[in-house]
């Protein structure tokens, strides 16, 4: 049953790190842009939460609600002034400047916060869990967790697929040059797509400051574990997304079962298999799939 266990535990993250790379899937299947700055920018919202729970006291899922809008504008703003003009360059300029970007950020994050580990408090709900059976129990916050999960994945598959801006995106994806004559305007739908994918991130940064300690250095593992969960699944596929964090988080409780202070590093080895013989991931299909 431990084995078990293990499973159960590793789907319930594999919801935290589809939350967290369900953004990183939109930009790609979109823009074919791999946004390097997505694990810092989940980890600036993770401190806004943070902030806003210490300062005003307000209940840290209600913080959700002041957090996305925020980071949603954010992602506008560095759409409009950084991405597009990159994205007119040469093939590698969008990866540098998101690069870069992932460096000021965690910079500016340390000179606001220190190196210190922080954690959003929600109380009981952080130890409160359902017994399945003696050997087998489901926390209840990885449980939301993998709820909400779910329906970002499931919510932001049907916006693609019944509404006008989804299918724009969708057809800007398929033929960038095509779309244009149609009278799609591209900027504006990038601009959309990447403030979507940030809105996105500042869920998941609140619900990773919940689930565990973070600090302005976390946000390399965090691209790590969600750029993982895209590969495995396939790139621009939002349901593989969805897979490939359930995959990359069993293989990580697995291997924490088998190997205790290796559990990470199985994750890495799944990632280096599929990567290698199926490089398309395990369930490729264009970002309307």
């Amino acid at each position: 049953m431990e084995w078990a266990n293990a499973i159960v535990q590793g789907v319930l993250l594999g919801g935290l790190y589809a939350l967290l790379a369900a953004g990183l899937s939109l930009m790609f299947g979109v823009m074919r842009l791999v946004n390097l700055a997505h694990g810092a920018l989940a980890i600036v919202a993770a401190y806004a939460g943070l902030v806003l729970v210490q300062k005003t006291g307000m209940p840290p899922f209600a913080s959700i609600v002041i957090v996305v809008p925020l980071m949603a504008i954010l992602g506008w703003v560095l759409q409009r002034t950084l991405l597009n003009t990159a994205l007119n360059r040469q093939a590698l300029a969008p990866i540098l400047v998101t690069f870069g970007l992932a460096v000021i950020i965690q910079n500016l994050l340390l000179e606001l916060f220190t190196a210190d580990n922080q954690s959003i408090d929600v109380g009981s709900l952080a130890s409160s869990s359902i017994q399945i059976t003696p050997d087998i129990a489901i926390g209840v916050f990885p449980l939301i967790t993998f709820i909400v999960g779910v329906l970002v994945i499931g919510l932001l598959q049907q916006y693609l697929a019944r509404t006008a801006t989804g299918r724009a995106m969708r057809a800007t994806s398929d033929d960038r040059e095509a779309a244009e004559l149609m009278g799609i305007d591209n900027k504006y739908v990038y601009s959309l797509a990447t403030a979507i994918s940030l809105g996105l991130v500042g869920i998941a940064g609140v619900f990773l400051g919940i689930r565990t300690q973070f600090n302005p250095t976390f946000g390399d593992a965090t691209l790590i574990f969600a750029f993982e969960a895209v590969i495995i699944g396939g790139l621009g596929s939002l349901w593989g997304t969805l897979a490939g964090g359930m995959i990359l988080g069993i293989a990580q409780t697995v291997g924490a079962q088998a190997f205790p202070s290796s559990g990470v590093l199985l994750g890495h080895v799944v990632f280096l298999l599929v990567l290698a013989f199926r490089p398309t991931g395990l369930f490729p299909k264009v970002v309307n799939g």
